[in-house]
């Protein structure tokens, strides 16, 4: 007695001519199987899956079915003979969502991949399966828009995690994330919103946590991020929700902003070492509008110069204050600073509160502060060193109205000191005629013009008009400043032989 089967096979139980009918539209593949391991039928979806047109071509068994194509899980580990779909379902086993590539023989990178889920169907009467059901789904391109996803979201160089919203625990972490924050790949992944709070100290921490929660757009906030050290990190933070693998996911994306706090810090400290600086330098400062018509700020020195507090001047006109000595000195050095020009110890008088002169050399800078272009002013007060000066110079011409009790050294010396530097461009001796030479060496002897004229024998126009043509020649106009102008030229008169020339006629 032979031994029964150990399946009724569908060709005997059921027409499967009907099912096919049933089948034979859906968008899902569908292969039927025999319990016997043969492949009955499938239809066109499953074998446009395959790149195959007929079931002879997909194998008329599991067995050739498994010699044409060749799967793998998408962690690139090939699929052992029992694990193949086809033999699970064979064996009984019930099974739905399982992800394989699939690739024909012979071919080395996946075409397909496929989403499989398993169906037994049975008779009415009989507890026995008569026919063994494979559906199937093209995700290749859900999984090819992972994997762009994938390669760009490790690529891109802008920090970014990804969180799972079920457990909050974090999936993914580019290097861009890595690199700002020095942890290591196993270090975040795992890990849960809690153990790396990238929302610390956020702006918005209680709308991000909110948004979070209900898995919706977390808009942009500043956070500081604790490194895997003691130290933070300044960001900016943002969350968008997406999917991933069919899970609600949070992804987070972060701008680096530590090398903006640093600069401000280091501009903060270097404003606060000017300031500091600014208000205790000995040298009036102060600093104004870009268009030198106000005053910002004055240090102590300044109002010790001036007389005036703060409150007296600052963010009032320079021209109501009468700060410049004379309204035309005040627009010619508005008009420079407005046309950004810099000065540089630019000679002027100012006025005290009290009403007094003071004269100043006068420099600008122009420094941002803030926002603003402003200016910076510096003032030296000269007023006591040019009083000196004239009180020399007047020393100086009032001796040498008579020269002729002074010693040679001295009177060169007194020359020296009046005009101690000679213009290599300027008129030379060699510029006047000889009787003006005469005419000089008698200044440079002391002698007046009535006692010029009798030593040459001339009119005293005649002197007097030798006299204006040396001054204009020379660039004086005072008897001291012809004497000063020869002796620093060397030329003292003694030397010059007096008469030699011809006498002129009278003037």
């Amino acid at each position: 007695m032979s031994k029964a089967p150990p399946f009724k096979t569908l060709r005997e139980t059921a027409d499967l001519r009907h099912l096919r009918q049933i089948i034979v539209g859906l968008d899902e593949g569908v292969i039927l199987i025999d319990p016997d391991q043969t492949l009955l039928w499938a239809n066109d979806a499953a074998l446009a899956m395959h790149g195959v047109s007929s079931i002879e071509e997909l194998g008329a068994t599991v067995d050739e079915y498994r010699a044409r194509f060749r799967l793998r899980y998408r962690n690139n580990h090939r699929l052992a003979a029992d694990d193949y779909p086809v033999e699970r379902v064979v064996a009984g086993d019930s099974f739905s969502e399982v992800v394989v590539e699939v690739m024909a023989a012979g071919d080395e990178e996946a075409r397909w991949v496929h989403q499989v889920r398993s169906l037994v169907l049975n008779d009415a009467d009989d507890a026995e399966p008569a026919c063994l059901v494979l559906i199937i789904q093209d995700v290749s391109a859900r999984y090819e828009a992972e994997d762009r996803f994938e390669q760009s979201f490790n690529a891109n160089p802008a920090p970014a995690l990804i969180c799972r919203l079920s457990d909050l625990r974090y999936l993914k972490v580019n290097q861009g994330f890595l690199d700002m924050t020095g942890f290591q790949r196993e270090q975040v992944l795992g890990k849960t919103v809690y153990d790396i709070d990238v929302l610390r100290d956020a702006d918005q921490r209680d709308l991000a946590k909110d948004r979070l929660a209900g898995g919706r757009t977390i808009p942009q906030m500043e956070a500081e991020l604790q490194l895997p050290g003691s130290e933070t990190r300044l960001v900016i933070v943002a969350g968008q929700p997406i999917d991933l693998d069919g899970q609600p996911c949070m992804l987070f994306t972060f701008a680096d902003l530590e090398a903006r706090r640093k600069a401000e810090g280091a501009l903060r400290h270097s404003e606060e070492r000017f300031n500091r600086t600014f208000r205790l330098a000995p040298v009036p400062m102060a600093i104004g509008t870009g268009d030198g018509r106000l005053l910002c700020e004055v240090n102590a020195a300044f109002a010790q110069m001036t007389g005036y507090g703060a409150t007296e001047i600052v963010d009032r006109p320079l021209r109501d204050v009468g700060l410049w000595d004379s309204a035309a000195l005040r627009r010619e050095i508005e008009g420079a600073v407005i046309g950004g020009h810099v000065l540089r110890d630019r000679e002027a008088r100012i006025r005290a509160k009290d009403g007094g002169a003071i004269d100043c050399l006068v420099s600008t800078e122009a420094i941002p502060v803030g926002d603003d272009a402003c200016v910076l002013w510096v003032f030296q007060d000269i007023t006591q060193r040019k009083a000196t000066e004239m009180e020399l110079v007047e020393a100086i011409e009032a001796v040498m109205k008579d020269t002729r009790w002074f010693s040679r050294s001295i009177m060169d010396k007194l020359a020296r000191l009046r005009a101690p530097r000679i213009d290599s461009d300027g008129p030379g001796l060699d510029d006047l005629t000889a009787r003006e030479r005469e005419v000089l060496a008698l200044i440079c002897r002391g002698y007046d013009d009535k006692t010029i004229a009798r030593t040459l024998n001339v009119a005293g126009n005649t002197v007097r008009n030798h006299v204006a043509r040396i001054y204009a020649k020379i660039g004086v106009n005072r008897r001291v400043g012809a004497v000063t102008w020869a002796r620093a030229r060397g030329f003292d008169g003694d030397a010059v032989a007096i008469g030699a020339t011809e006498k002129e006629d009278a003037a």
